[in-house]
């Protein structure tokens, strides 16, 4: 059976801090399928809650198969992004058990993670008013960062065109390093900054700075964007398709029965 991102992720889990938080930012991002006591009936949505000696645990499954394995026959599910699935349950005082019995990342996560993994996702970046006087190549910043940026913004699908990672410095003379987006869709700003902030903390460099930017490919500092920094294409949104399963619509998550 062909790994997917959840099992390599979750196989490096116990080597560092670091790899244990890609795990969870992996969790995050992916399309779950969260097993559900009935069909969904619109936006309402009745996990199946399983209540063991350590808890109480909805299932989800990183791929549709996996799930049916579990089961051994045909079950209702929902198909939702780890995010929304985490918001479903704030509050609720129950955990998750991921891949369960079927895959080399079968997990329980306690209620007390998915606690943490929820307010993790809640944090937001904080604004800043400034504009660089000097740009120039990005320069120390950790590999893992960059690979974070870049796994990150791989998930950031028609929400801009690209995005350049360059040193900057401020007046009067503060350094620093931005990540500049070129050409973001309207509205899109706050969840590429949520995006970016996830990048920090997931990374393991939640006490890092990283500045974000937004420029319409015409103003006139996109030339040395260009010329001095580390691209990232974010992909291209694919046409637009008429809604499905419950929780497809980021502005309309969900809600527990």
């Amino acid at each position: 059976m062909t790994e997917t991102p959840l099992d390599i992720a979750h196989a490096g889990m116990d080597t560092s801090d670091a790899a244990r938080l890609r795990f969870y930012e992996r969790l995050a991002d992916g399309e779950l399928f969260l097993l559900l006591a009935q069909e969904a009936q619109g936006d309402q949505v009745s996990p199946d809650v399983f209540e063991v000696e350590d808890g109480k645990f909805v299932l989800v499954f990183d791929r549709e198969d996996r799930l049916a394995e579990f089961v051994g026959a045909s079950a209702p599910f929902a198909a939702l992004s780890g995010r929304m699935i985490v918001q479903m349950l704030q509050g609720q005082g129950i955990g998750l058990g991921v891949n369960l019995g079927v895959a080399p990342s079968s997990i329980l996560i306690p209620a007390e993670a998915v606690a943490w993994l929820q307010d993790t996702l809640a944090n937001h970046p904080a604004e800043i008013d400034a504009r660089p006087i000097q740009i120039d190549p990005p320069r120390g910043l950790p590999e893992d960062l960059v690979q974070a940026l870049d796994a990150k913004l791989s998930t950031a699908v028609g929400l801009a065109g690209s995005a350049y990672l360059v040193a900057v410095t401020y007046a009067p003379a503060r350094p620093g390093h931005l990540l500049a987006f070129v050409d973001a869709v309207p509205g899109a700003e706050d969840a590429l900054s949520q995006a970016i902030g996830e990048a920090l903390i997931f990374s393991g460099l939640e006490a890092g700075e990283l500045d974000i930017g937004y420029f319409d490919a015409s103003d006139p500092i996109c030339l040395k964007l260009a010329t001095q920094g580390l691209r990232f294409d974010l992909p291209k949104a694919e046409a637009a398709q008429a809604p499905g399963a419950p929780g497809m619509d980021p502005e309309r998550p969900p809600k527990l029965r």
